[in-house]
């Protein structure tokens, strides 16, 4: 349930429709990856931080971060058909 908080807060930015516009803006000194100070000055969640920093070295990289964007839209329920 937890997982879906998150998704739910990340997934509500209209920047993260597009995962590198979302990375861009949060990445202030263009370093490559978001460090756990990016991330907060962001105003997100230190829970997202802390789930898509998979490897735990205190910064989300590009590809950290696209695979938990797909993991959440993976997990998301799908629209009932009309």
């Amino acid at each position: 349930m937890r997982h879906a908080a998150v998704a739910i807060l990340l997934l509500a930015t209209p920047a993260l429709a597009q995962p590198g516009k979302f990375f861009d803006i949060v990445d202030t000194n263009r370093d490559g990856a978001i460090s756990a100070a990016e991330w907060k000055a962001s105003g997100r969640p230190p829970e997202g931080f802390r789930m898509m920093d998979t490897n735990r070295d205190g910064k989300v990289t590009r590809a950290e971060g696209r695979a938990a964007m797909e993991k959440m839209r993976a997990a998301r329920p799908m629209a009932a058909p009309r």
